[in-house]
């Protein structure tokens, strides 16, 4: 784009400048989707879920419990160890995503009892997507410029992940930050088109989970959906 100038990574801040006020965004968008990623997990068939049906949703309601105790409403506190809590909650989220993408697979090439009907099959494969598109929105939520409490107090002049309103600013206030609906629909979009649509991936590290994230969706979308043809022929 014409214009566009990102300086070095290094190349944060000016110390002369003052601290910019904290934009803390609030909890609920967040822990509203691990509560229904939880759900989706509850719903899967035993043999796509890993572990016992209770064992995912317990151990992600017990460290979004705490995530919430040590920074509630609003997220905003830096720490270690509630930086190091959400980084576990996030690789519980995408493991169980991951595992239930492969046992689908298995499922579809060896046979498995939701393979034998459409509506089953349908109904397995678009609860695994959904919790992969959950999953991988707060895994960029919780990497991006050092996660949500860090964004609230500083913005990075070099994005790992450029929004339109980083690319154009005038697209947007001065103090912009992206919230969880942003990762949200960058996770969705990702999903659907196998490729980056608004939002371009800076970072090697972005680059590379939204190239995972294109095949995880690719092998479920397109395994799911030709199964399902040919069970209805």
């Amino acid at each position: 784009m014409t214009g566009q100038h990102f300086p070095d990574a290094d190349d944060t801040s000016d110390p002369r400048e003052p601290e910019p006020a904290a934009h803390p965004e609030t909890r609920w968008p967040m822990a509203a989707a691990v509560i229904t990623s939880a759900v989706l997990t509850v719903l899967l068939p035993d043999d796509l879920r890993l572990g016992p049906r209770w064992a995912l949703p317990l151990t992600e309601g017990l460290l979004l419990l705490a995530l919430i105790a040590g920074d509630p409403l609003r997220i905003s506190r830096r720490s270690t160890v509630l930086r190091a809590l959400s980084i576990a909650l996030v690789c519980v989220l995408v493991c169980g995503a991951i595992w239930s993408t492969l046992q689908l697979i298995e499922d579809l090439i060896n046979g498995g009892a939701e393979t034998n009907s459409a509506s089953a099959l349908l109904l397995a494969g678009g609860s695994v997507w959904a919790t992969t598109v959950i999953a991988f929105s707060l895994l960029y939520f919780e990497l991006d410029s050092g996660g949500p409490a860090a964004r609230a107090h500083h913005m990075p002049r070099t994005p790992a992940l450029a929004f339109p309103q980083h690319l154009s600013p005038e697209l947007g206030a001065v103090h912009w930050r992206p919230r969880y609906v942003d990762y949200l629909y960058l996770g969705f979009t990702n999903s659907t088109a196998l490729s980056p649509t608004d939002v371009m991936p800076l970072a090697a590290w972005a680059k590379s989970v939204m190239t995972l994230q294109s095949i995880v969706s690719l092998v479920i979308l397109g395994l799911v959906i030709a199964r399902a043809v040919n069970v209805l022929a």
